[in-house]
């Protein structure tokens, strides 16, 4: 089989392509494996019973499960809930959103792939502009986005040691680079994988720097404020007209319904409107209808902040009891402070093998991690990227406690090697 350019860099290896067959062969087989690796949201009850609660009204009414299943959205997304959403945005922050402000697609991982191609890659005046992370490590997902090579560029963070065996990233504003080849300045917060938190003041600094440069911040926002809020430290949401923020409402639940949220200045939801259109007719209605009724009544807030908060906050703190528990105090081991998101970004400093070799090993003894090395776009030389790994913790406490044990076990014998 001949494959064009395209064809051949989306059908080669890449890391979120390996975590997904990892992930679904896991499932598929019928060893008993313990799924450390992934970003799946957790199956909390008392949510699930919501959205069960939300799809039993729509399968009551004939004219809302013929909105689920038999009608095209526009290609912007469902009017009505871009309508709701711009309403709590404006009632929650004052952000003095429109409709037009918002654009949905199917998932936010391919509203991602649109934007950063929309300013990087090459240009038709012969330049060739990058996606700037300002901190790495950064979400695998994004990795493998860019339809062009040399795609993304990244700063390495300066790193503090906020307590014992803890550590938190910050952005080193001092050698951030940004230069006439920069297209986009992108970061998540919380950010996959560390877990960590960006502070208003370096959120500010980005976007000032941004507005300097005449280029958009994009902020994913998949973890963070209003929706899901797995946030366990002080950060307020920040939005303008060079901002482009990215929600989703995969943690909050609902990853299947593949909703993406877009919220930008007119110009770009309209491009991504009109790329909507080509790629996909439109996005799906499923997550916009389930969400529809707690967005209009603004009950995700609660949602949020009352059960999935408080669920992997807690989740998070009985995990790091756990490292404390069954490693050494003698490894030098570290764990990123779990200021967000969904999981343990864990630093083994000058480990004798490369993370690679020990998601290999642990794959082994039945514990699914990810590699810490695919974090790190634009970063090609730093032995720290090879020394770390990301491990979830929405298992049962159980679960999660044996699979800690196991990782400090190979952690233990990689050292002694």
């Amino acid at each position: 089989m001949k494959l064009s350019t395209f064809g051949t860099k989306f059908t080669t290896h890449s890391g979120i392509l390996s975590l997904m067959d990892d992930l679904g062969n896991a499932l598929a087989t019928d060893d008993e494996m313990i799924m450390m690796g992934g970003g799946n949201p957790a199956h909390i009850p008392e949510v699930e019973d919501v959205f069960r609660a939300r799809l039993q009204r729509i399968l009551d009414s004939q004219n809302e499960f013929t909105r689920l299943v038999g009608t095209y959205d526009p290609p912007q997304g469902e009017k009505e809930f871009i309508h709701e959403l711009a309403a709590f945005l404006n009632r929650q922050f004052g952000w003095q959103l429109s409709e037009r402000n918002i654009a949905l697609t199917n998932g936010s991982q391919a509203g991602f792939f649109m934007l950063f191609n929309m300013f990087a890659g090459d240009f038709d005046d012969g330049s060739h502009k990058r996606i700037q992370l300002p901190i790495a490590p950064e979400y695998i997902g994004y990795a493998d986005a860019g339809l062009s090579e040399n795609f993304f560029t990244a700063s390495r963070p300066t790193i503090d040691q906020t307590g014992p065996h803890e550590f938190k990233y910050r952005v080193d504003f001092a050698n951030l680079t940004i230069n006439e080849s920069t297209g986009a300045l992108c970061a998540s917060r919380p950010t996959n994988p560390s877990g960590n938190v960006l502070t208003d003041e370096e959120v500010s600094h980005l976007d000032s720097l941004a507005r300097s440069h005449d280029i958009p911040l994009i902020i994913d926002g998949a973890y963070g404020t209003p929706f899901p809020n797995l946030i366990y430290t002080s950060a307020k949401p920040q939005w303008n007209s060079n901002t482009i923020l990215c929600l989703t409402l995969s943690k909050l639940g609902l990853p299947a319904a593949r909703t993406g949220i877009v919220i930008a200045n007119e110009e770009i939801t309209k491009a991504l409107t009109g790329i909507n259109a080509i790629m996909n007719l439109a996005p799906n209605s499923f997550g916009s209808l389930l969400a529809l009724d707690m967005v209009r009544d603004d009950s995700i807030v609660d949602i949020s902040n009352s059960l999935i908060r408080p669920f992997y906050k807690e989740k998070a703190e009985y995990a790091v009891q756990c490292l404390h528990r069954h490693m050494d105090n003698e490894l030098p081991w570290q764990v990123h402070k779990p200021e967000g998101a969904m999981f343990l970004w864990l630093w083994f400093k000058d480990l004798p093998i490369s993370s690679l070799e020990l998601y290999e090993r642990l794959k082994r003894r039945h514990v699914l991690v990810v590699s810490g090395h695919y974090f790190f776009p634009g970063i090609d030389d730093w032995r720290h990227k090879h020394e770390c790994i990301r491990m979830t913790f929405t298992r049962d406490n159980a679960t999660v406690e044996k699979g800690i044990a196991i990782i400090a076990e190979e952690v233990r014998k990689a050292y002694a090697q």
